[in-house]
């Protein structure tokens, strides 16, 4: 890109998104590098759960939203700018639901619904909800915390910097939310090409790019964050 023709506002985007890109890319290779040996570790039960919990929530973290922290930190940024407030909260919830439903559908037509559960799809939830109070609290809290505000709030805040490198011409033609949304779909896609792995990506396509446009709509993201934490990893 020509940097030389952006704005002051748009290099620092720029800069920004470098950097995210850069810290994920790089605790994403040392964890596929690492992979079978990381979920030996975190599956081992001889070791101290939350031992396990911190290098399971470490790897997540530097994977979505340690770039996001980075980038926070040395700009100075405060995570509420980019849309923690209460205004339009329940006009946020209620149409970042509709975004669900796509998704919601396909689970039930593909009979692929096993029960619902928050983060269940994280490995050691079941043995943070099996520990006895206020253990399960601070386990849960650790989850949630990573898996489900970071996670979510990650793809806010990547969204936010690619509109501002490259302004949206209409609320649907929103380049943060597509760049995102098809990030999402080209994972989905790498598990496997067949007719249900193109259903299910479009699902969560549907997902992550209408989440971020209701949130651009809104100036409210906790949809996004409470997406993740109530849907994503739990049927």
């Amino acid at each position: 890109m020509n940097t030389s023709k952006l704005s002051i506002e748009q290099k620092r985007a720029n800069t920004d998104l470098n950097v995210i890109i850069s810290i994920t890319l790089t605790a994403l290779i040392i964890y596929m590098c690492f992979n079978s040996q990381i979920i030996s570790f975190i599956r081992n039960t001889k070791v101290p759960l939350l031992l396990r919990t911190f290098v399971a929530a470490f790897f997540e973290w530097g994977i979505a939203g340690l770039g996001i922290t980075v980038v926070a930190l040395y700009r100075k940024e405060g995570f509420i700018k980019f849309g923690l407030t209460k205004t339009n909260l329940f006009k946020t919830i209620l149409s970042s639901i509709l975004t669900l439903i796509p998704y919601s559908i396909f689970i039930l037509a593909t009979d692929s619904f096993t029960g619902y559960l928050p983060f269940k799809r994280v490995i050691i939830t079941k043995e943070w909800l099996e520990m006895g109070f206020p253990y399960n609290v601070v386990g849960m809290s650790i989850i949630a915390i990573v898996w489900g505000f970071f996670e979510g709030f990650n793809y806010v805040v990547i969204s936010d910097k690619i509109n501002k490198l490259y302004p949206p011409k209409n609320m649907w033609l929103n380049w943060g939310a597509i760049a995102c949304g098809t990030a999402c779909l080209l994972l989905h896609l790498m598990a496997g090409v067949s007719i249900y792995g193109l259903m299910e990506g479009l699902a969560v396509f549907i997902i992550i790019y209408g989440m971020l446009i209701v949130k651009d709509y809104t100036k409210n993201a906790w949809g996004c964050i409470l997406i993740f934490m109530f849907f994503w990893n739990a049927i």
